[in-house]
């Protein structure tokens, strides 16, 4: 897994970029942010990726969330590739939305844990990996997600998290198998019945089981 774990300050780190130099903190602001990484420029898999994240850019941007994408690549390289990747879009003449941070001396994928040792490049250099970061306003890690090279990710899940992690956050729940915005949420098994009740006056209902214990207890929010 990735060298930063759940839960650490990700690091600030500085980098090249499509838009220009960044310190990643500084990119972020009080934003939410996600950071994905790619094998390569102008590969068949990463581009539908790259072209799939342009295209729902905005439902990231209505989350608050600042949107970052990693290659192994110069920076000119990545401006070729985004043409490329708009153009599958149909959109050639647009700009791609978020910025790819230029890695070719893969400093910053060894310090994130984010090289995949069974792909390799013509040199015999590793790639690296689909790697996804969500970080909070507070600059910690809230999620990740490793892919092998050869299995391209799915947006919509990615949003999916993005809402779970953004109200649970703010409230005390937790989200169940399969939850989409609007389902049933479950109350943490921490709050006492009188502080769920409390917390939440819609109500909370509780599924009944043969161990007589009542831990399955939901509610909406």
């Amino acid at each position: 897994m990735p060298g930063i774990l759940l839960g650490d300050v990700f690091p600030n780190f500085e980098a090249d970029t499509t838009i220009g130099k960044i310190k990643f903190h500084d990119f972020l602001g009080d934003s939410w942010g996600i950071l994905f990484s790619h094998p390569r420029d102008f590969t068949p898999v990463c581009t539908t990726e790259l072209a799939c994240a342009a295209k729902i850019s905005n439902e990231f941007k209505k989350r608050s969330v600042k949107m970052i994408a990693l290659s192994i690549d110069s920076v000119e390289d990545h401006k070729g590739w985004s043409k490329d990747v708009m153009a599958f879009n149909s959109e050639g003449e647009t700009p791609l939305p978020f910025p790819i941070i230029a890695d070719d001396k893969r400093e910053l994928s060894v310090q994130l844990g984010m090289l995949d040792p069974d792909e390799k490049d013509k040199d015999g250099m590793p790639l690296t990996a689909r790697c996804v970061f969500v970080i909070g306003p507070d600059k910690k890690l809230k999620l990740s997600i490793l892919y092998p090279a050869t299995t391209g990710r799915n947006f919509d899940e990615l949003l999916r998290v993005i809402d779970s992690l953004q109200l649970t956050a703010q409230k005390k729940v937790a989200t169940p198998v399969d939850w989409k915005p609007g389902d049933e949420v479950m109350v943490i098994p921490s709050l006492s019945d009188a502080e769920a009740a409390s917390l939440f006056p819609s109500g909370v209902t509780t599924k009944d089981l043969p161990s007589g214990k009542k831990y399955l207890r939901y509610t909406k929010v």
